[in-house]
């Protein structure tokens, strides 16, 4: 018969094993605070269907560092006041202020659909939209895929003026196929697994299966109407960041770490469009 001793010993050995296998450590990160400014142009087209072009800039590093250059070109159709389909392509060229070069230029492609619910001067809405991202230049693939697709999430009200139109949205982000690592871990080093040959890696990448929420975005913003064609939106968002990184070497013998790095990020923006 099984004594209270030996289920103590049991539990204890299996906390021990899932210790043992378990590779990934939590890592919190300071907050940080950006900017981001954009211009840009809307035509409509014919009625619902408009075409859209614009340009921004981003600072990270609390105001002090120039981050990114990313040009937009849109397509958008209002089938009615409560259905909206869009399309998009963007140009995304990262900055490095290490190098002071552009590098991992990025291109994404995304499409989306949106409801929308009135009720007098209220609009609620819901947007779903799974985008496709392709990194070029040289890094390293065992830490991140070439091709990221994500799926976001966001859930907006807006209260509907003449001039100004202020709204409140909550986002999240979904990463649908992060890396998904395979390793054996102490608590201080990885380990070989049991096995194999002491040159072999204690862990391996089983290809890019993960998914998560990476992005938990809450944001309060102002629409406002200058003029018939000039239009300026102003908003203030925070970002809850949740990334899974992996550190390793190139050729995917050693792995050197495995975290979850959270934090807060919050950016103040601006975005000038001219809509004819």
């Amino acid at each position: 018969m099984v004594n209270r001793k030996q289920i103590w010993l049991f539990l204890l050995m299996v906390g021990l094993i899932v210790n043992s296998s378990f590779a990934q450590t939590d890592v919190a990160l300071d907050p940080e605070f950006g900017a981001r400014v954009s211009a840009g142009i809307d035509k409509r087209i014919t009625k619902g269907f408009h075409i859209s072009l614009n340009e921004e800039v981003r600072f990270d590093n609390n105001f002090r560092s120039f981050d990114r250059l990313q040009t937009e070109l849109g397509l958008s159709y209002k089938v009615n006041p409560y259905l909206k389909f869009g399309l998009g392509y963007l140009f995304i060229a990262p900055y490095s202020s290490s190098k002071s070069a552009f590098k991992n230029l990025r291109h994404r492609l995304y499409a989306d659909v949106r409801g929308t619910v009135h009720a007098g001067r209220w609009a609620f809405s819901l947007r779903e939209r799974i985008q496709w991202t392709y990194r070029q230049g040289d890094f390293n693939d065992f830490q991140y895929p070439r091709n990221a697709f994500t799926l976001k999430s966001r859930l907006k009200v807006k209260y509907n003026t003449r001039i100004a139109s202020p709204y409140l949205y909550f986002e999240l982000r979904n990463f649908l196929n992060a890396p998904t690592i395979h390793a054996n871990f102490d608590g201080t080093n990885y380990l070989t697994d049991e096995g194999a040959v002491s040159d072999e890696p204690g862990w391996f990448l089983g290809g890019f299966k993960d998914g998560y929420v990476n992005r938990y975005r809450s944001c309060l913003g102002v629409d406002l109407r200058l003029s018939q064609h000039n239009k300026l939106n102003v908003y203030f968002f925070g970002d809850w960041v949740v990334d899974k990184v992996v550190d390793a070497n190139s050729a995917g013998t050693k792995l050197k770490s495995y975290t979850k790095q959270q934090g807060f990020v919050g950016s103040l923006c601006a975005e000038y469009i001219y809509a004819f």
